[in-house]
Order: C-alpha cells, then structure tokens, then sequence
C-alpha cells in the first residue's frame, strides 16, 4: 500500500482537467462569468499564465461584472501593469467613498468610532511577489472568479461584509521570464524528472524582477516602482489584513503562520499581532488544509524581524500580515521524496489558504478593526512614553542624499517639518512604530539566527546621522520633496566651474559633462575660492571643468554645465579665476584629470545576482552610465580592453588558468578591477592580489564539548551574518574616500568575508572602528576574532592596474546611500588610484 500523502498526489493528476479539483464547493457560478478555464482555453495548472492574460481575465470580470472593478496602481521597470482587482457588492460600491472614510476613521488616533461590525473588512490578498514561485498568480485566478460568479450564500456572505482588493502578480517582470522558462521546456507527456530543464532555469531565473531586485524585501526600502506603487495603494486603503503567497524547495510541505518566535527582545508591533491573531487564522488555515488532505507545518522558520517583507510590513500598520510557502513544483509536474508534486496541486493549496483567509476576517471583522485602532492608538501612548519627543536630521552638505531619506519618509506617511537648515520627526504621531523603525538601533536579541537582516535603521543607510531631541517645532510640514533643493544658477564664465564632489549626484552630473564632451579635472586636497563676496569650501575630490581646454565655446560649455546642474540638482559654482583664498590653487598639479570610465560586469552562472542588478540599477537610474553586461560565457571571447573598469560581485567563480590570466593581463595594463564580497575573497585565494584574509588558528587541544544534535541547526547558524550595521574610520583624502565629510561611516555587512589590512600603510581605505558594534545581531567571536582586526575596503596594486576590494556590498538593496559613494569613486577614480610602493 502506498503512503497517504504518495496517494493523494498521484491522483492529483487525474483531476488537472476538472474545474470541481478546486471550487466544487462553491457551486453554483453565474454562467455569464466566463471561468479561468473558459477564458484561457486550457485548465488552471496545465500550463504557467503569462501575465497580460492574467491582466485580460481582471479585466473581463471588471467588465461583465457589477461585483468587480479594476484598477492600476503603478507600471513595472519592463512596462507591465500592476493591477488591483477589488471585489464587493454593488451596494458596497455605490457606497465605497462612506465606507472607506468609516474604515480609515480607525486608523486615526483623534477619533474614536465603535462601529466596529458595521464596516465592511478589507482584505488585501496579495500573490506572486517571486516570480518563480508561481502557484499563487494561478490561485488569485481561481480567487476572482469564485467571488465574483459563485452564488453560495458563504460568498454572497464575504462580499457583503468585506471589501476584497486582489493583486494578483506582484512581480509581473519576474513572474513572465519564468512562465516563458517553464512553458518552453514543458514536456508532453510531462517530464517528472527534477533534473529535467523545465525545473533548472537559467541565471538569474525569474525570482526577482527587471534589476534582479528581492520585492519581498523592498517595502520598506521602495526602490522599485512596484513597490512604491504599492506603497502608495496601501497608505490609501489600510487594509486589514494581507495576504504574503510563497513558495518554498520541492522537498518540503506547506508553511502557514505562526512564524517562528520573534527574535527580536522587544518587538515594537503588538504582542496580540503575532500571537493571539496568528493563532486564530493558522487554526482556520490547518482546519481548511485537513479537510484536503494536505501536510503543513508552523512556527519552525520564517521569523518575521525585518519589517521590510510582505508578511511583516502590514503589520506596522495596524494590520495582520499573513505568510505562507508552498512547496514547489518548479514546473508541471516533479517527483519528491513524497511522490509526484504537480502544479495544480501546489495551486490549491493557495486557493484553499486564500479562501479561509477571506472567511476567518469576515469572521473577525470586528476584533480585526478594534485592533487596528488600539494599534494606532497605542503608537501615540508608546510615543507619551518615551522621553524622545523627536529626531532631528540632515546634512547640508549632501542636500540629494537628504531629500532621498525625507522621500523614504514621505513615501511611508512619516510626518516631517522643516527646523532651520536641518529637519526634525515628531515621535508624536501616528507612525511612531514606523519611526522607530527608521531611527532606532538595537543590541539585545531575543534569537541569534535570523532568516534575513537583524538591522535596518534607515538613518545608517543614508549615513543620515541624526539625534534625538525633547523639544520640537512644527511650523513647517514637508508634503513633498519637489522645490526642497534650492540651487543658486551659475552665471557663464569664461575660466572654471568647479562641481562639490560632496553631493551624492556629483558623480552622475560629471558621468552627464563627460558624456557631452566636457574634460573634467579632480582635486586630490582641498581648497576656497571666493565665489561671490563669500569664502566656498571644497573638500577632497572638487571637480573643475576649465573653459579654456574645452573643444566646445564658453556658451556651449555653459550650457552643458548649466543642463548638469539643473538635471541633478547638484552644487556648482562659477570662478573667473584660478588663484584660490586657500589651498591648492586650480592649476596645481594636485587637480589632474578624470578619465572617462568605460565599465563592464561579469554576470551569469555562479555570480550573486541580487548584487549584479544592484549594480545596474545604481548605474542605470540614478548616474544614467551604461555597463556592459558580459556573461560569464562569452569571457573567453570577450575583448577588456575596450573597458577601463570591471566589476565582480559576490559569487562563486571558477575560472580557468587561461581566464584567470586575461583578467589578471588587463589589470597589470593599468585598468582597476572592483571586487565585492566573496568576489575579493576570490581574488585572494587565486594570488590575483598580494592580500590576505584575516585568520584566527584554531586550538587543536581544544576540548569539544558535547552538544544535542538537534541543537546544531541553530548553533550553527548564528556564526551566520544575517546583517549587522557596522562603524568604520575612513581615509578621507583617498580617492576611493573623497566626498565623505566625517572620518567614520556606517557599513552594512551580512557575509563572513574578513579582508586583512593591507601591508601597505596606504591601501586600507575603510577599517573596522575599535569599538564597531551600530545595530544587529553578531556573535562574540565573530566580533571580536574577525570583525575588529578587518578592513571593510582595500586596493592593491597590479602592475600599473590596481584592485579595488570590498569585503562588503556597498550598494545593498539600492538602499545604502552612505556607501554607493564608495563604489562610484571606485568606478570614476579608479585611475586616480596610485598605490605607493
């Protein structure tokens, strides 16, 4: 006799064809509701759906239906709509703009309504946020068409008493590479076989989108437009509860909340968050997966610290955030340690979960919208609490890298007021949680191992400093970043103008003057000039555009120089002569010229391609540079030397002798080669670079104390370096440290890559700080044997080339401002890079 669970899969795959696998209980449908199937012309589960069809069907139910609208809430980078589908009555409709001002009443701290049964709930349910885990965009199919055609009084039921928003592809760009992948290597009969194509994508698979960006981490971080855009939807509605569709290895079963416990020591949401209200709806979503059969576990994995995912970022908003994972199919159909998994399989689980969701809210309503006011509430008697009354912030020096943070604010509806040439955020407000989010660092944890970052506080990622205050003023409210840049207008001259490198959109307005033909020179030390009938300041790394050795006239420069400063919002002044107040004077042999960067990237099998889009995104939307993407496949073929700059992220790469020597060859020519992460632990181990990894010998007489076995799991993994926010002193008259105007920085740091300084007193560029520890989580030892006696950043010289390494990523997430200036100078300065022997 076969095992339950290898039964119950075989014949799964009889039922592919038959609408009634999934909805048989919500019979009868209205017949002029075309089903999925009827649409689609073929089965939900027979095939991955592309995205536009899935877009269609929204659209044909919004149209046929009274009972559904559609909206579009934003575009993908690739063009793709990001669509809302939102399902109720008729009359609920008629009556949405009451309904929605009686909802959003609960979530205003200054009032205090008890109508608590009497509002319809709002459900936002949520699919498809990696695109190659694909089960759930199937299931928001199923989803729609049961609430808007079936006629069973449960449904009848839900809509009545809940307004239900569907987002069915969260990850549109993402979600089309893989449907393209699994759709061409799908087999007839089907191919069951795991190392089959149709389960193996090609790198970088479809799990991220455009830029190869996580979106299940962006919430908070909203880089991408369709997290803005969702950021946006979501500060409009405030829904109740939300919905977080995953998948997870083949090998596994299905996860449904409660998560693992929290590990944070004080979690700032409420404790009725992740216990009492998880345990309500995980009850109602075993009960719902018993009645199919399926296996399912909770509590093991997942914990929900980094409030930046799907299924923890509602949470912070007076909502319940709900994760789940289904084992995945990666295809049609493979086979399992449990027998065969096929898509349709994996389909209703999702549908199932999505369906008990619905039903246990409508439950629920009630308790649900009492705990999103006491949620709001309770934010502003935390804040009367605390003897923080707010954060005062800003940098006058870097006006873009501030008016990007007071965006981030802006964008998760943190109220900000103008307090002289600096900014303040009131903890008296109703975002208070969000702003201790921002602003709060911590170093007591209630776990050691985490399943993503243990630190977060955005203030480092911009290298905001900030500090909190007991008093505030507030006179003057920021709405908007548009107008908070103030730039003087150069007038035209005929000598210099001179770019301050310290403004984080320097180096895109200089990538903007080179590509329009303009000779650019940099200063290595500091110097003032008048400018003005005042004294003007410039730290290491001015740029100077001089007329006079322009191809171009004085009015074509102006205008070139005048579009840069206008387009970027970037400080630049106008100088009719060379004879400084202080400092290098303009023509000191200290100020010599910046050469045009030609970059290339290595990508494809084996790099770490979250840290190649990284990459790309950086250049590509903000310095508006092209890099050429060389896979790792044509390096053989490939021709360096049309590139004075190479990059290689973290990854794992196993070149050849005939690689590693054409890499090495074009380096010793005088190029500069930027390594980050494993990539510099790489360039070490292949004697690329005469560096060394920092090591600590183990004691071999060491007595090994017995420890359980099931205890290893978890011993282990805190060695792991889930994300730590670090302090590090910085070289600022390197050129890799130009534009930075304090001597130590906050550096984000989640490998166990340990970069020795350098034996050249003038190649650590960024080291470790004595006493290191910001924010997250680390070990003692990790601390104290490998962290402290590292560098963060190095170059070592190749023949006339060099090699920038990083032990860390600077450009984490698209989110670290404070450190992209680091990678850039690499990318512009990198021939300024002359390590003294």
């Amino acid at each position: 006799m076969c095992k339950k669970i290898f039964c119950l899969l075989l014949l799964l795959g009889t039922a592919l064809h038959s609408q009634n696998y999934f909805y048989e209980n919500y019979q009868p449908f209205d017949k002029g509701i075309p089903s999925p199937e009827d649409f689609l012309g073929y089965g939900i589960g027979e095939h991955h759906t592309r995205h536009d069809l899935i877009v269609a069907y929204m659209e044909k139910l919004a149209e046929l239906s009274e009972k559904a609208t559609l909206t579009e809430y934003g575009r993908t980078h690739e063009g793709r709509k990001l669509v809302m589908l939102t399902v109720t009555t008729p009359k609920n409709f008629s009556n949405m703009e009451s309904i929605k001002s009686q909802h959003l009443a609960f979530t205003d701290p200054s009032k205090s309504p008890t109508n608590y049964d009497e509002v319809p709930v709002f459900i936002n349910l949520g699919y498809n946020v990696h695109g190659n885990e694909p089960s759930s965009s199937e299931a928001a199919l199923l989803m729609a068409y049961t609430l808007v055609a079936s006629q069973t009084p449960e449904v009848l039921n839900y809509l009545e008493n809940a307004v239900i928003f569907i987002d069915p592809t969260i990850n549109p760009d993402g979600r089309d590479r893989h449907t393209q992948w699994a759709n061409t290597y799908q087999g007839s009969p089907e191919v069951a076989d795991p190392q089959d194509a149709e389960h193996n994508e090609y790198w970088p698979g479809g799990r991220t989108n455009h830029y190869w960006f996580d979106l299940n981490r962006d919430w908070l971080l909203a880089v991408n437009p369709e997290s803005r855009g969702k950021l946006k939807w979501f500060h409009n509605w405030y829904p109740n509860v939300v919905t977080d569709f995953h998948e997870m290895g083949t090998q596994s079963t299905y996860f449904f909340e409660p998560m693992k416990p929290n590990a944070s020591q004080d979690p700032i949401m409420p404790k009725e968050n992740y216990e009492d209200l998880n345990t309500l709806f995980g009850n109602a979503f075993a009960k719902s997966l018993d009645s199919i059969g399926s296996l399912y576990f909770t509590k093991e994995v997942f914990d929900g610290t980094y409030p930046g995912y799907g299924s923890s970022y509602p949470d912070l908003q007076g909502g319940l955030a709900l994760l789940f994972e289904q084992a995945s199919s990666r295809g049609h159909r493979q086979t399992t340690a449990f027998g065969e998994i096929t898509f349709a399989f994996t389909i209703r689980n999702q549908y199932v979960s999505s369906i008990a969701t619905v039903e246990t809210a409508v439950s629920n309503k009630a308790y649900l919208r009492k705990y999103q006011q006491n949620f709001f509430k309770s934010a502003l008697t935390n804040a009367s609490n605390s003897k923080i009354r707010g954060y005062s912030f800003g940098d006058p020096k870097d006006v873009n890298r501030t008016k990007a943070f007071i965006d981030k604010l802006l964008l998760h509806q943190i109220e900000v007021y103008e307090d002289g040439d600096r900014f303040v955020v009131p903890t008296d407000q109703p975002q208070y949680r969000m702003v201790q989010t921002m602003f709060e660092t911590y170093d007591k944890y209630r776990d050691s191992v985490y399943y993503d970052a243990s630190a977060w506080s955005l203030t480092n990622f911009y290298n905001m400093k900030s500090k909190p205050v007991n008093k505030v003023s507030l006179t003057n409210e920021i709405t908007s970043t548009d107008g908070l840049i103030n730039i003087t207008p150069i007038n035209k001259t005929a000598y210099a103008y001179i770019l301050d490198w310290d403004d984080y959109n320097a180096p895109a307005a200089l990538r903007y003057m080179q590509d329009k033909g303009l000779v650019a020179s940099i200063s290595s030390k500091p110097f003032t000039v008048e400018y003005r009938a005042e004294k003007k300041l410039f730290n290491y790394g001015a740029v100077m555009i001089p007329v006079s050795l322009q191809d171009q006239s004085s009015d074509e420069v102006f205008e070139i120089v005048k579009k840069a400063q206008e387009k970027y919002e970037v400080p630049v002044v106008d100088v009719t002569t060379g004879l400084n107040l202080d400092g290098v004077d303009l023509g000191s042999r200290n100020i010599s010229p910046i050469k045009e960067t030609k970059a290339a990237m290595l990508i494809g099998e084996g790099v770490r391609s979250y840290d190649a889009g990284e990459v790309w995104h950086l250049l590509d939307t903000r310095v508006h540079m092209p890099i050429t993407k060389i896979p790792m496949r044509n390096l053989n073929k490939a021709d360096l030397n049309k590139y004075t700059t190479l990059v290689m992220v973290s990854g794992k790469y196993n070149l050849n002798d005939k690689q590693l020597q054409k890499i090495k060859d074009w380096v010793y020519g005088g190029n500069t080669l930027i390594t980050l992460g494993t990539a510099s632990e790489w360039a070490i181990k292949e004697e690329l670079v005469k560096e060394e990894l920092t090591t600590y010998p183990k004691d071999s007489t060491a007595v090994v104390s017995r420890k359980p076995y099931v205890d290893s799991p978890e011993n282990l993994g805190k060695e792991n370096i889930g994300g730590i926010i670090v302090k590090a002193d910085i070289d600022r008259t390197h050129p890799l440290g130009f534009g930075f105007v304090d001597d130590q920085i906050p550096v984000y740091k989640n490998n166990t890559v340990w970069l020795k300084p350098s034996k050249n007193a003038y190649s650590t560029v960024v080291k470790y700080a004595e006493n290191p520890h910001i924010d997250g989580f680390i070990t003692e030892k990790n601390m104290e044997k490998y962290l402290k006696p590292s560098a963060s950043l190095i170059v070592s010289k190749v023949g006339s080339g060099r090699v920038v390494m990083f032990a860390d990523n600077p450009n984490f997430r698209g989110s670290w401002y404070g450190t992209n200036r680091l990678f850039l100078n690499a990318l512009f300065l990198g021939d300024k890079i002359n390590v003294p022997e």
